[in-house]
């Protein structure tokens, strides 16, 4: 594996593997890996030969009180892990190779990004549409994975990429949860052991609302049933529980059409989300 920061040596690599004409998939990741990125990488070898995954955690998508200098990095034992699992390039900018003297562009994809994440965290998605831009155009994929974990994000990538005519397929992998069922999470390290414990219920809150609405019960008493289960596991602020229709990410009042239920709610230090599909009842 080539591990990379420069990029006139990145785009001297990029052009290598790619001239034997088989796909290039990339995984764009903030590193602190773990089991939820490794199946991103498993995925991206059965989409293509060759296999780039991007490590840059961007501030461009922290806001002034989040917790960017505090965020998880594990460059060695990342590195490790991407050359045990037969990884072509570890893409490892610096932020001043990302966003050199000057740099003053900024990409906004309005629709999808507007609400649940992006009402919580202003200026978020705008920093995600503008870094991932950055590393389509330098390192050129026919394919790129994310993960439904983040499903906002993908709603929002997979709608750059269609306005902007970026020829690039966008694969979104289904969440990956621990054994116990919590989404897999960098920031699940923050977490102390009763945290830990407490956290399931955020996957236990959306799971149940999922049934009663798919029960045909009603949303938004689903909903407030699902936020009063957060607040007494001593979830504070509870940002939002919210049905949404799958691709649009509209709010929904009726179960009525394909549908995601998605929450976002902070347990001590520490912010979790997560996202379930609800089929209609």
């Amino acid at each position: 594996m080539q591990t990379l920061s420069d990029l006139p040596a990145l785009c001297a690599a990029i052009a290598a593997l790619k001239s034997d004409g088989k796909p290039l998939v990339l995984v764009p990741t903030m590193g602190a890996l773990h089991d939820g990125h490794m199946a991103l990488v498993e995925e991206a070898r059965r989409h293509g030969r060759h296999v780039v995954v991007s490590i840059f955690v961007n501030p461009k998508q922290f806001g002034p009180n989040e917790d960017l200098a505090a965020y998880p990095r594990r460059e060695a034992k990342d590195a490790q892990m991407l050359t045990a699992a037969g990884v072509d390039i570890l893409w490892a900018p610096t932020v001043d190779v990302m966003y050199p003297a000057g740099f003053a562009t900024n990409i906004s994809v309005s629709g999808v990004s507007d609400g649940l994440d992006g009402a919580a965290r202003p200026g978020h998605f705008d920093g995600v549409a503008t870094v991932v831009t950055k590393l389509f155009n330098q390192v050129r994929p026919d394919v790129a994975i994310f993960g439904e974990k983040d499903y906002q994000q993908l709603a929002v990538i997979r709608r750059m990429v269609a306005d902007l005519d970026m020829g690039i397929e966008i694969v979104g992998m289904p969440t990956q949860r621990a054994e116990d069922g919590l989404a897999l999470s960098s920031r699940n390290a923050y977490l102390s052991d009763d945290e830990r414990k407490a956290a399931l219920a955020l996957p236990r809150a959306l799971g149940e609302a999922k049934r009663q609405m798919e029960k045909g019960g009603a949303v938004e008493e689903a909903l407030a049933k699902a936020v009063a289960m957060l607040s007494a596991q001593g979830f504070d602020p509870v940002d939002y529980v919210t049905l949404c229709d799958a691709v649009t990410l509209e709010p929904m009042s009726v179960l009525d059409r394909p549908a995601r239920l998605l929450g976002a709610a902070k347990l001590g230090k520490t912010r979790l989300i997560d996202n379930i599909a609800v089929d209609i009842a």
